[in-house]
């Protein structure tokens, strides 16, 4: 929505400007300017626009309305024009304009869509795994842990926190195994935040854009005996206008003055942010996010509501009594749970949703790192990547975050009396996302948000 309304304020602000200082002359050429700003949306909306080739043919574009403009006496064919055109890299008639801008608006777009693209991955993936299903034995573990103290008597005792933790990363083994990939792509995001941030920040690139522009056209107007020489010399002399169009004159055409830029000045959002601001906020919440997966059990066994607390050793649930739990807590990871005393895992059937999930990551990663470096990035082919819909299409209205949700559904808060839970355990069909409103209710809610 920010990048959005940005490219709406620049364009307002050069049809403002340019209809100041051309009049009727800009009006009636407006669908050139019109067309580069159509063109950079739809590119930041995941369309297949190349942005250099489309840059060139603007200033293509330009040069041959100007050079008709500045020769008013002439008449040119469609393929004298096109001739014209292929002297934009040659003369510069609009100056070095060009070329500063397109490197500007080439790194500054690709790391604005990417990153806006990474949010959307990052906020899939985080959503799909939610839902993926737990294995039998990691059911029976929590089942165990969490209602066999009211078969021996104990259901005001709450469980040991090392028991809560073998037992939930047992059932979220393949989920740590994100870790990795997730701490990589996380690092890459931040990454392109700096580009966002940094020289190539795309609210400095776009909100003067209207005055370079402007600039550019007060170069060719001052270079255009030169540029029309060297034209006519490698197009051939052009025939005469009729008498009517030769009468009029380059001063009515061109009114050399416009409104200074003010650096100062910052187009905002209709929440009246800026770049800035949205940046560092999003840069915060994604450095929270790390080791996300790999925490999870962690957070979860730390929930006073879950667990007696690491404090209370001796009288928690260790699964059996009200006593100490002894077996040492298992490593992060699906293979680190071969041994584990709480949940049957069986570490050579990897979850394959989540292993897709993980190429999901690793792709988007290596796009991240194109982005910074100013590569290009294709998104065409990302709703393959991803296994499943609305990865692939760059980012729309409806789908580009401005913040990174982890939990996407509201969560009842846990009851303390346990028997509704357990009703609802004996169900078929448990999703992770079910296990989690357990335990993440309060907990991920407010730390996410």
């Amino acid at each position: 929505e920010f990048f959005r309304e940005l490219l709406e304020n620049a364009e307002r602000s050069l049809n403002d400007m340019f209809v100041r200082t051309y009049g009727m002359l800009y009006m009636q050429n407006s669908e050139v300017f019109q067309d580069l700003f159509t063109e950079l949306k739809r590119y930041y909306t995941g369309g297949n626009v190349n942005l250099e080739e489309m840059l060139n043919d603007f200033w293509a574009r330009l040069l041959e309305r100007m050079f008709q403009l500045i020769n008013p006496q002439y008449h040119f064919s469609e393929d004298y024009l096109e001739c014209v055109s292929k002297y934009t890299d040659q003369l510069k008639p609009f100056g070095d304009v060009p070329r500063k801008l397109k490197v500007q608006v080439t790194r500054a777009f690709i790391a604005a869509r990417t990153f806006v693209q990474g949010l959307t991955v990052g906020r899939e993936v985080a959503n799909r795994v939610s839902k993926v299903s737990p294995t039998p034995g990691c059911i029976r573990a929590l089942m165990k842990m969490l209602y066999c103290p009211y078969c021996r008597g104990l259901p005001t005792v709450k469980p040991c926190n090392n028991y809560c933790l073998n037992v939930m990363k047992g059932c979220l083994a393949n989920q740590a195994d994100l870790d990795t990939e997730w701490n990589l792509f996380i690092d890459a995001m931040l990454l392109v935040a700096e580009r966002l941030e940094g020289p190539f920040n795309i609210e400095s690139v776009m909100d003067p854009i209207d005055v370079k522009i402007s600039e550019a056209i007060m170069n060719m107007q001052e270079n255009s005996m030169q540029v029309s020489a060297k034209v006519f010399q490698g197009c051939g002399q052009p025939k005469p206008a009729p008498a009517l169009r030769s009468s009029r004159s380059v001063p009515e055409n061109f009114n050399p003055r416009f409104r200074p830029y003010n650096p100062d000045e910052r187009p905002t959002t209709a929440a009246g942010t800026s770049l800035d601001r949205l940046v560092t906020d999003i840069k915060e919440k994604l450095k929270l996010s790390k080791k996300f997966w790999s925490t999870l059990p962690y957070t979860i066994c730390k929930d006073e509501r879950v667990t007696a607390g690491p404090s209370v050793e001796e009288d928690c649930w260790n699964g059996h009594t009200k006593a100490r739990y002894l077996p040492e807590i298992m490593n992060d990871g699906l293979t680190n749970q071969i041994n584990n005393p709480e949940v049957d895992v069986d570490i050579t059937r990897p979850d394959t949703f989540i292993r897709q999930q993980i190429m999901a990551l690793r792709v988007m990663t290596n796009k991240l790192k194109n982005a910074y470096n100013g590569n290009d990035v294709n998104f065409q082919d990302t709703s393959d990547e991803t296994s499943g819909s609305g990865s692939g299409s760059g980012c729309t209205d409806d789908i580009c975050p401005t913040e990174f949700d982890f939990v996407t559904t509201e969560a009842p808060p846990v009851d303390s009396d346990r028997r509704e839970v357990e009703a609802s355990a004996t169900q078929p069909g448990w999703s992770l996302q079910t296990l989690l409103i357990i335990f993440l209710s309060l907990v991920l809610q407010r730390q996410w948000r």
